[in-house]
């Protein structure tokens, strides 16, 4: 085993740390909250000698973002940060970035979309961006960000991948929050993730290679299908990295991850921060003896159907849990998980929630309302809503 040390810190300077230890060739980004810390403490590493990386200061977040994609396709190991209105400013960029198969390392830290301005979390800056051909990685606490940061940079790199990825934690929860942390040490880092090995790098002018080109209907749709194939080869490339990693720290983190589910008769679906809480009243009600489980989604792109189909055959009743709201539709992950237990023969029950928008927090008397209404058969076909602080004729439990 390697040398590894004990500190305390948050989810962004985790974040840090690790990008310290990678030492990626560029880093270009204008911060903004509550993202803000990962690429201030970067520039400080950048300003200290501590890293041999080029940090760039932008004018924007489209600057920012702009500056990654060129980098990378020049060849470059990149990473960045940005949270909310920042992440919308470079919406026209992500799908060219994903197109280009550039493998950016994005720290995402989820924070709401205004209007009203709000600077605390929920996931209304990533799920628009769901369709834009990045992988999405939730996680849970500042471990997981620094374990999946290592593992990122390895899965986006990888030939058969080749696709931008981002990292998200909850913002000011998981970013600002500090606990304990196991750092491995610099040299195991280095080697774990190697250098980058870029395929047809923009700079090799002994094989020259165009990227922007104008392209025309007889070659525009085979692009986006060698983008579908590279995100279809995460999962399978995901799991040698995750056990390779597992050797060196002990841990594993799967696409979904399972606490106690394997013979409940109810869960719950949820993502990020809020999952411990869900965790918490599981362990209460089994010891009430009522069986009840929680699936704690890690992969949102590509979302694991396959995995979360297994997971969820036989339940009673399914509650999932959305931290943002698709408004006049289905909220996100809820749309996922009831098209994945579409095709089981038998009949799974959903109930689709949403809770926490704009930073509203989740208790556990929360997470024992939405057991309850799965125990006594209360679905509704519109989403309930969790923690209003006003009376909702539509949200009121019989």
């Amino acid at each position: 085993m390697s040398d590894k040390k004990k500190i305390m810190t948050s989810g962004n300077l985790a974040f840090a740390e690790a990008m310290r230890q990678i030492d990626p060739d560029v880093v270009a980004a204008y911060p903004i909250t509550p993202s803000t810390e990962i690429p201030m403490k970067f520039a400080e590493f950048a300003a200290n000698g501590k890293v041999t990386s080029e940090y760039i200061a932008v004018e924007s977040e489209h600057s920012a973002i702009s500056a990654c994609v060129g980098a990378s396709v020049a060849g470059a190991r990149v990473m960045t940060a940005s949270s909310a209105n920042g992440v919308a400013l470079m919406h026209e960029i992500f799908p060219i970035a994903a197109s280009f198969r550039a493998p950016i390392v994005f720290g995402l830290v989820n924070r709401s979309l205004g209007a009203p301005v709000n600077i605390h979390c929920d996931h209304s800056d990533s799920m628009p961006e769901r369709d834009s051909g990045w992988i999405q990685i939730y996680c849970e606490d500042a471990q997981e960000v620094y374990d999946t940061v290592l593992l990122s940079v390895r899965l986006a790199e990888d030939s058969r991948v080749l696709t931008p990825v981002f990292v998200c934690q909850d913002g000011f929860i998981t970013s600002h929050c500090y606990e304990p942390l196991e750092l491995l040490s610099d040299e195991t880092v280095k080697k774990f993730v190697g250098e980058r090995k870029a395929l047809y790098p923009l700079l090799d002018t002994d094989n020259p290679v165009s990227y922007g080109s104008f392209t025309m209907s007889e070659y525009y749709f085979e692009i986006k299908r060698s983008q579908m194939e590279g995100m279809n080869n995460v999962l399978p490339v995901y799991a040698e990295l995750a056990a390779e990693l597992e050797k060196e720290t002990g841990r594993y983190y799967p696409p979904i991850e399972s606490y106690r589910a394997d013979d409940a008769d109810y869960i719950i679906l949820i993502m990020s921060s809020a999952s411990g809480v869900v965790k918490d009243v599981v362990d209460e009600l089994r010891e009430d003896g009522i069986k009840a489980g929680a699936l704690r989604v890690r992969f949102f792109r590509p979302f694991p159907r396959k995995e979360l189909a297994a997971l969820a055959k036989g339940k009673r009743g399914a509650a999932v849990l959305d931290r943002s709201a698709s408004i006049g539709g289905t909220s996100p992950l809820a749309a996922e998980v009831r098209s994945a237990l579409y095709s089981l023969e038998e009949h799974v029950p959903v109930q689709e929630y949403i809770f926490g928008l704009g930073g509203r927090d989740f208790y556990a008397e929360d997470a024992h309302s939405v057991f309850d209404d799965l125990i006594k058969g209360r679905y509704t076909e519109t989403p309930r809503f969790i923690g209003l602080l006003e009376k909702d004729d539509k949200n009121e439990r019989a």
